[in-house]
This record gives C-alpha cells, structure tokens and sequence, in this order.
C-alpha cells in the first residue's frame, strides 16, 4: 500500500512511519521541520521504500501530487505543544484549520482514506471525568491562546465528519491523550521529557502551576498501533476514537517518580502558569480518557506501563 504521512518527521509521526514500513508499506512524508526533526528520521531515511518531502502542508500543489499516488493519508501535521501555540498562534491556526480542509479535499479528490489527529484538548477544562467521545467541551475565553488550539481541533473534526457524511469520504479521528516515549522533546512544553532531562541533568525539576493537576500518559508504539488499526477497520469510518491510557498520575508525583528512577539529586521547584506561559493561562485539573469505545471497536489494550515508558525514555535520553 502507498501511504502518506504528514508531519512525519515529528515524534509521532516518524514511529508511526517506522512501523509502516516494517509491516512493508511504502511510504511518503511531507514535514516543514517547525517541530519535526529530521534525526527522528534518520534510521530508516535510507530505507527504498521511504521518501521524504520537506514542505507544508499549506502548499496545495505539492500536497494534490503527494495524495494522488497514495491510498491512506495519516494526518498528523499541526501545531504541537503549548509553548508552540501560545508563542506562535496565528500559524498554529491556519496549519491546523487550512493544512486539515486541503488534506480532506485532496484526498477526497484522490479517493484516499484519511485519519485525522485531534486533541483531548478537544475537552477543554471540563471536570467531567474521564472523557467520553460524546461529551460536550467547556472552553475559556478567546483571548486565552491555548482555547485556539483547542477550537481549531473541533474545526478539525468538523470538517472531517463534514466529508465523511457529504462525500462519503472514508475518514477516522483520533483524539490523542499525552503521548510520550523516545525521540520526543520537551522544548515545546511536553513535561515527561523535560522532567527526565533536568533529573538526568541533576538540574531542578520545574513544575508548572501546584502539581496537582493529573494525567494519563500513553507509549507511543500503543498509540502507532492503535491508529493502524483503527485505520484497517472498516466499521471505524467516520467515527472518533479516544486514544491513550487510565494509568492517572499527579505532575508532582511524576516528578518525584522521574527522580527516583533516574537516581536524580534535582531539586523540585515550581513556577506559576503566568511566568511559565501568559497570563491568564488556565489549565485542566485533570485529565483521563474513556477507552470503552476504542476497546470495542478494535479491542485496544495499552501494553506500557508508566514506569516501562519513563524506563524506556531514559534509556533513549542517556544514549
């Protein structure tokens, strides 16, 4: 099969790519490099059946000869991270909004399958627990940069069920829950690496707000494996999935965790949301999916435990 990856040269992307090409595909990636890498590409470049394109998604004549040749389209390029999006939040938009409706009509065009990448973002800062597909969103105010993000995934959706309904154009959203594992970087604000560097590092542990705010933290082979099933299964067209785990853990208690297994003699300190981000920035206090639909669909189990994930990372981390 001949796939194409957006934003495959960023973390997610390039396992996903990796695990494409085990299972023998061919496979195509289109990155602007904002936020990908291309050393995330690196141990697979060479392979014959892999090309890499560095571009935007923005770019409609380059996208239309991409999708044409390709059966499957796994959109993943976007804004990522919120010091991203808070410092860059006009691109972070119109990547998101436009990169995602050119994606759909081309593909629509080109009779390729797509799946489309969301947020649990999409929830905002619900305290209905854990999130269920259907639930409805409760989002601040338009001048708090971070709810961009979180309404340009739900025009995201939008228009991807749009397609699937009026089009017939086969598609499947996914609602990612704080993926992590090797290769990611905390220098877009993703707190699991950043805390295993510091602690590696024996610098301070910076925790952002009081530390009391929880999450579910996914391995990234999980959440490749989930998006190609849920990608071969026909009865999951024009549905949206929560992707992740229910292994909760408060920011605090992760740090302390990170520490311990990294043998660390870091410091932890903490830092209010306004010095860290902008002032008014509001956060979720916690944040789990509900994996009920996912399990029924395709029978998904997550594999990584929070310490086989954090083990994992700081193996990668200490190369």
């Amino acid at each position: 099969m001949n796939i194409l990856v957006t934003g495959g040269a960023g973390f997610i992307g390039s396992h996903l790519v990796e695990r494409l090409l085990v299972d023998g595909h061919h496979v195509s990636i289109i990155d602007n490099l904002s936020t990908g890498r291309l050393e995330n590409i690196e141990s697979f470049k060479d392979n014959p059946k892999f090309r890499y394109v560095i571009g935007t998604v923005l770019n409609r004549d380059l996208m239309d000869k991409l999708i044409s040749k390709a059966d499957q389209v796994y959109h993943l390029a976007a804004a990522v991270g919120v010091k991203y999006i808070i410092e860059n939040p006009l691109l972070s938009l119109k990547t998101n909004i436009v990169g995602t409706d050119t994606v759909l009509e081309l593909a629509n065009k080109n009779k390729a399958k797509v799946l489309i990448t969301s947020s649990s973002e999409i929830y905002g800062k619900s305290e209905k627990v854990p999130f269920s597909e259907q639930d409805d969103r409760l989002l601040g105010s338009t001048h708090i940069s971070r709810w961009g993000y979180s309404c340009s995934k739900a025009i995201d959706e939008f228009l991807a069920l749009a397609f699937f309904r009026e089009k017939k154009l086969p598609v499947v959203i996914v609602r990612c829950f704080n993926t992590v594992g090797p290769r990611q970087t905390g220098q877009y604000g993703m707190v699991l690496p950043k805390f295993i560097k510091a602690a590696l590092l024996d610098q301070p542990i910076v925790i952002f707000g009081n530390g009391k705010q929880s999450r579910c933290f996914a391995d990234v082979s999980d959440v490749v494996e989930a998006f190609i099933n849920l990608m071969n299964a026909p009865n999951c067209e024009g549905e949206i999935f929560n992707v992740g785990t229910q292994e909760s853990i408060s920011i605090e208690d992760l740090a302390l965790k990170v520490k311990a297994m990294c043998k660390s003699k870091s410091r932890i300190e903490y830092m209010r949301y306004e010095d860290a981000y902008e002032e008014g920035f509001e956060d979720m206090m916690n944040r789990m999916p509900d994996l009920s639909k996912i399990r029924e669909y395709i029978g998904y189990e997550p594999k990584f435990s929070l310490d086989d994930i954090i083990q994992r990372m700081i193996e990668y981390y200490e190369i």
